[in-house]
């Protein structure tokens, strides 16, 4: 199953009165590069979770939120940072002056003290370490966010890799556009040098100038690049359909076809060949940008 490289996935799960929150985001990227944001005092599952991410992503630019919510402060394993609550609460009530809100309402009052004691680490756990239960409950958090975002990526994958093979068809197609110029571009090519020569007015030997253009004509023969061509893009087909990080091998086989464009292009010395050459390396260029997003 070919993956997309761009994914979201969230994930929420409830222990006691925590309520734990995973997001995971990826980008494109080369290698794994792996960030995560993980509140001090779950520091200690961060190693697993990276372990746990890292199997799953493989590559891609990764960015993995930790966050938690206590629904109450009534609990004598509990304590509220004072500072840091009149702090938030200070900078409520200049958003809400700033933005001309009532907060002179007990209603109001009551909503941005709730509001404040749910900002992080305004609430903070006295504990010398992470009970087991919240262990748990994290790893199965980041279970679910990884899943996820891999149906996530697998979806978009899906789009991505149809759009591949029209693409990679298109380019297949545009070589057999190429065969009716090329008996008649060879002929035309064997022509002009014919007329070249008469206009020297100069004795020729026949046999010799037949061997010389059969030589020229040869170095013109692109049938061996068309070949090529062809056997890349039903390599491409395969790869794709049986390989499930097939990003970087997709990307190698891209430049392959790439060559042999570049060489079709170079012996056409034909305008109607040019043009579909042309169309030919417009088509690789979208394939290429595509394929550097596939896992």
């Amino acid at each position: 199953m070919v993956k997309s490289m761009t994914g979201y996935g969230k994930a929420e799960i409830n222990v006691g009165v925590k309520k734990f929150t995973i997001e995971i985001r990826s980008l494109n990227s080369k290698q794994l590069d792996l960030s995560m944001k993980v509140p001090s005092l779950y520091r200690v599952l961060e190693y697993d979770l990276r372990t746990m991410v890292a199997k799953i992503m493989k590559r891609g630019k990764v960015d993995v939120y930790l966050s938690f919510e206590s629904s109450t402060a009534n609990s004598s394993n509990s304590t509220i940072n004072k500072e840091l609550f009149s702090t938030y609460i200070q900078q409520i009530k200049e958003l809400s002056s700033q933005n001309s809100l009532n907060i002179d309402s007990p209603e109001a009052n009551a909503t941005i003290i709730a509001t404040a004691l749910r900002m992080p680490e305004v609430i903070s756990t006295q504990s010398d370490g992470v009970n087991d239960d919240e262990k748990s409950a994290i790893i199965e958090c980041a279970t679910m966010a990884l899943k996820h975002i891999e149906e996530f990526r697998e979806q978009e994958g899906n789009v991505l890799m149809s759009d591949l093979l029209t693409r990679i068809d298109t380019i297949n197609t545009l070589k057999e556009e190429v065969i009716p110029f090329e008996s008649a571009r060879i002929e035309r090519v064997k022509s002009k040098i014919k007329e070249s020569i008469e206009s020297l007015k100069v004795n020729v030997d026949s046999n010799r100038l037949e061997q010389e253009m059969i030589y020229y004509t040869e170095k013109l023969d692109i049938t061996e690049e068309k070949v090529r061509l062809t056997n890349h893009c039903k390599y491409f087909h395969e790869v794709a359909a049986s390989e499930e990080a097939a990003g970087r091998k997709l990307g190698f086989i891209c430049q392959e076809i790439g060559r042999e464009i570049n060489t079709l292009g170079s012996k056409a010395n034909e305008a109607n060949i040019q043009k579909i050459v042309v169309q030919m390396k417009d088509e690789l260029e979208k394939v290429k940008e595509q394929v550097l997003n596939i896992l």
